[in-house]
């Protein structure tokens, strides 16, 4: 095989590759988020809705121990 024609299909197939790249590309669109009525943000379709969330006390006990440690010893 020639060296030329190699080269000419190989520009084909890298064109081909990236052009179903682009095709197949998806990003998000930017649109605005409303709520027919009250005041709450629509969920997410893939949030699943589960009781009432409550706080960890020991995580945040934990998480107020750790800056409290990046603190200057002064």
């Amino acid at each position: 095989m020639k060296l030329e024609i190699a080269r000419g299909l190989f520009l084909a197939g890298a064109l081909a590759v990236a052009s179903l790249a682009l095709v197949v590309w998806e990003q998000p669109r930017t649109q605005v988020l409303s709520a027919a009525e009250g005041e709450h943000c629509p969920l997410p379709r893939v949030a699943k809705v589960s009781a009432a969330a409550k706080p960890d006390h020991d995580l945040l006990l934990f998480m107020f121990g750790l800056t409290q440690g990046l603190k200057p010893q002064s």
